[in-house]
C-alpha cells in the first residue's frame, strides 16, 4: 500500500510490522527504553467492512469479540500488557487524569468509572495510557528524567484549549517535570490541506494565537469564505510556548484524510468507520 506522506512537515514517525500488524512510531522515544508506544492502523486485524481491520473501538458498532482481538494483536506487537492499558474517554475537553495502579484495563477489559477526560498522565512503571482517534490530534509527552509519560486528544476545540499546555502544567504539578526536559509528539491526524473549517471556528483561532493570525501556515481563507485551518501549525505554537525546545517535538508527516485505507478518518469517510488509538507507557512490574 502507497503511504501519502504529508510534503509540507517533517516525518519524523516510522511505519513498523510485527505479526501482520502495522504500526507507527517516533525514533525521538526508541531511545529510551524504559518507553513504549505507538500509533495504530487500519492494517492487522480482524474488523470488516467499514472497520476494517483494525478498529478499536466498542462504541462504533463494531463486534465486541473482533475488538477484543483486535487490542490483543496491537498490544501483543507493540509489547504493552492489557490488564494494565488505561483508556481516555474523550469529550473534547482539557481535563486530565493521573491515572493509578488501580485503574488498569478500564475502557478495555473493564468499564470506565470516570468521562469527560481528554488528556491522562501516569509515572507507574507497567501502565500504558491509551485515546482514541479518527482525524483529531493524538499529543504524546515523555519526561525522561522523572519517567513520566502523558498521553492527550486534541481537536480543534481542545487545540483551541491548548490542551498541550494544560498536559505540560498538569506533569510538573504531578511529577516536577520541566518544559525543556519534556519530549513531546504531533500523531497523525487531518492535514491542513483536508480540513476546511467556517469563520466561527476560524475566529477562535485567530483571537487564541494573535501574533500568528495572519500566519498562513496556521490559518487561511479561500475564495469560498470557508478556511484551512492547520492542527499541527497550533500545537506546535502551543508547545513552544510553553517552553518545549524546538528539536524536542516530533511531527507526524502523515495525514488520517489523505490515507483513508491506511489510516481511519472520520472526514473522509464520512463518520462510516473505526477507531485508531495511540499507546504510551512505562515497561516494568507495578508490583
Amino acid at each position: 500500500m502507497e503511504i501519502k506522506w504529508d510534503k509540507d512537515t517533517r516525518e519524523d514517525m516510522k511505519v513498523k510490522e510485527r505479526d501482520g500488524v502495522v504500526y507507527l512510531n517516533y525514533p525521538a522515544f526508541e531511545r529510551f527504553s524504559w518507553c513504549c508506544h505507538g500509533f495504530s492502523t487500519r492494517i492487522g486485524g480482524v474488523s470488516q467492512g467499514i472497520y476494517s481491520s483494525m478498529n478499536l473501538s466498542f462504541q462504533r458498532g463494531d463486534r465486541k469479540e473482533d475488538v477484543e482481538e483486535n487490542y490483543r494483536r496491537i498490544s501483543g506487537a507493540i509489547g504493552f500488557d492489557l490488564e494494565r492499558t488505561v483508556c481516555s474517554q474523550q469529550t473534547h475537553t482539557v481535563n486530565i487524569r493521573r491515572v493509578r495502579k488501580e485503574d488498569g484495563g478500564k475502557g478495555i477489559l473493564r468499564p470506565l468509572d470516570y468521562q469527560d477526560v481528554d488528556g491522562l498522565i501516569t509515572d507507574i512503571p507497567g501502565i500504558t495510557l491509551a485515546t482514541s482517534f479518527a482525524d483529531c490530534v493524538p499529543l504524546f509527552f515523555v519526561d525522561p528524567v522523572h519517567k513520566a509519560v502523558g498521553l492527550a486528544h486534541s481537536g480543534w476545540r481542545g487545540t483551541a484549549g491548548r490542551m498541550g499546555s494544560h498536559m505540560v502544567r498538569a506533569m510538573k504539578e504531578a511529577f516536577g517535570s520541566k518544559p525543556e526536559e519534556l519530549y513531546v509528539a504531533i500523531g497523525p491526524s487531518i492535514c491542513q490541506d483536508c480540513y476546511e473549517v467556517s469563520e466561527d471556528v476560524a475566529e477562535v483561532f485567530r483571537k487564541e494565537f494573535p501574533s500568528h493570525r495572519e500566519e498562513r501556515k496556521l490559518l487561511y481563507r479561500k475564495e469560498n469564505g470557508k478556511y484551512q485551518l492547520n492542527l499541527w501549525r497550533a500545537n506546535e505554537i502551543i508547545f513552544q510556548e510553553a517552553g518545549i525546545p524546538e528539536e524536542r517535538i516530533s511531527f507526524p508527516g502523515i495525514c488520517t484524510c489523505c490515507n483513508p485505507d491506511f489510516l481511519f478518518s472520520h472526514r473522509a469517510s464520512k463518520g462510516k468507520r473505526g477507531n485508531l488509538s495511540a499507546f504510551l507507557g512505562i515497561r516494568g512490574s507495578m508490583e
